[in-house]
């Protein structure tokens, strides 16, 4: 499957499972993270190419999306992930929330995520 297939898999299932969740179906948003976490550990197999394709979420229409692929890319591309966090975390809403969670984790140092 191309890096793009990947990103739209991860894309696709950070947005459902937010949906999810602002539904109350716990269930079928741990679904969609599953799929979505799945596509991320396709995407980080494939190295600096992979997380560099999934960079260009970024700029996606839906914050949920740019927030959740800035936390996955925090130490590869730190500033730009940094300030895509930044800028969610000055808005409200679940992403917000995630995003202010995201940076204080990260400025704490309790970060965890994309270790290999």
């Amino acid at each position: 499957m191309s890096l793009e297939k990947f990103v739209e898999q991860f894309a696709q299932n950070i947005a459902a499972q937010t949906d999810c969740i602002l539904r109350g179906d716990a269930r079928a948003g741990n679904q969609h993270a599953e799929k979505a976490l799945a596509a991320f550990m396709s995407l980080r197999e494939r190295g600096d190419a992979g997380r560099d394709a999934l960079a260009a979420l970024f700029s996606h229409a839906r914050m949920d999306v740019r927030v959740t692929a800035a936390a996955f890319l925090l130490r590869h591309k730190t500033a730009e992930a940094t300030a895509v966090l930044e800028d969610a975390a000055k808005g409200q809403g679940l992403a917000a929330l995630g995003a202010q969670q995201t940076l204080r984790n990260w400025q704490n140092g309790s970060w965890a995520l994309d270790l290999a």
